[in-house]
């Protein structure tokens, strides 16, 4: 099988977590060469779901797609972008039930773009689910200087539009996980009630 385990985050229980159903669309932006989402995902939603694994390094979507044939993972859609060029992502408008962020935005120097994009994949009534390591330091993973408070990124996508949950889960020793809605009606659209007068 090509999951690669749960040493440091165990996507099923994640994935189980939030409600990923068979026949969803996931998008994973920056699923890196292991695909540690990817794979867990194209399992859970089936053949009658998809899975984009996108990522701007081609030998990781090599790699991703190698194995999903061996495994045949026919739902598996690798997509070659650099999610900080706006609206470059060859995913589909409003396209994604569910998109992921994992350990990408730590190293992001546009963190927003990922916002943006997100937003743009994802349907009304989506979410996006964003991994990223903890704050405090420990011995493995990221200088402490390249990590976040969870609501920095929390505040980040609410600025683009996102509904955030308001929760920070646990994500295992190492990482949090937060997630935001896509709201069903876009806020440009939304109508504000209009008090009429009582004669």
């Amino acid at each position: 099988m090509a999951y690669t385990g749960t040493g440091l985050i165990d996507p099923f229980a994640l994935l189980e977590r939030i409600g990923l159903l068979s026949g969803w669309t996931v998008a994973d932006l920056g699923c890196g060469s292991l695909g540690h989402f990817v794979f867990p995902a194209a399992e859970m939603v089936g053949s009658t779901g998809r899975v984009y694994a996108v990522d701007v390094e081609r030998d990781a979507l090599r790699r991703i797609e190698d194995e999903g044939r061996r495994e045949q993972y026919w739902n598996i859609h690798p997509v070659w972008s650099d999610v900080e060029h706006p609206r470059q992502t060859h995913v589909p408008k409003d396209a994604a039930d569910l998109t992921l962020i994992v350990n990408a935005l730590y190293l992001s120097s546009k963190p927003a773009c990922w916002a943006k994009e997100a937003w743009r994949i994802t349907k009304a009534g989506g979410r996006v689910l964003v991994v990223d390591w903890h704050p405090d330091a420990k011995p493995l993973g990221p200088a402490a200087t390249l990590r976040k408070e969870a609501s920095v990124f929390s505040e980040l996508f609410v600025r683009e539009g996102w509904i955030a949950s308001g929760d920070v889960m646990v994500a295992g020793d190492h990482h949090y996980a937060i997630i935001c809605h896509k709201p069903d009606v876009p806020p440009e659209t939304q109508v504000e009630f209009i008090s009429h007068p009582v004669y």
